[in-house]
């Protein structure tokens, strides 16, 4: 059986692990990687779109990182209870044209028993930046 420590029920030192885990992995840009912290029949609503499962994980990512150029994550604890985790974020990237934007947002991530996250819903919101400004 897949396990993903830390495992719930989270204390305020393991869900700081856990965001800064999720942290690194998306830092990452590896999308294989990333959808290993999730169930395989997760369920995402990023922005506008809705994904299920682990392989619709990967397309997004891929696609995502394709756009988002020199992609660059903070993530920060928010608020946790038994199995689920609250933060916030910005993160920053350039599109083909040299423009840079930070996006500004909050997750809220339910685990399984297994620390394997289930459901992470986002709302996100970006906002163009010179690159002189960037800070993440």
């Amino acid at each position: 059986m897949e396990q993903k420590f830390p495992l719930p029920p989270f204390t305020a030192e393991t869900a700081k692990q856990k965001v800064q885990l999720a942290e690194d992995a998306w830092n990452s840009k590896d999308p294989n990687r990333v959808s290993l912290a999730y169930t395989i029949d997760t369920e995402w609503r990023n922005r506008s779109q809705f994904i299920n499962g682990r392989e619709e994980v990967v397309k997004f990512l891929t696609e995502k990182w394709q756009r988002e150029l020199d992609y660059k994550l903070k993530k920060e604890l928010w608020a946790f209870t038994d199995n689920k985790i609250a933060v916030r974020f910005e993160y920053e990237w350039h599109n083909a044209e040299g423009q840079w934007f930070r996006a500004y947002g909050n997750e809220n991530w339910e685990f399984d028993e297994n620390g394997l996250m289930k459901k992470r819903y986002a709302s996100i919101n970006d906002v163009e930046i010179k690159a002189e400004d960037r800070r993440v």
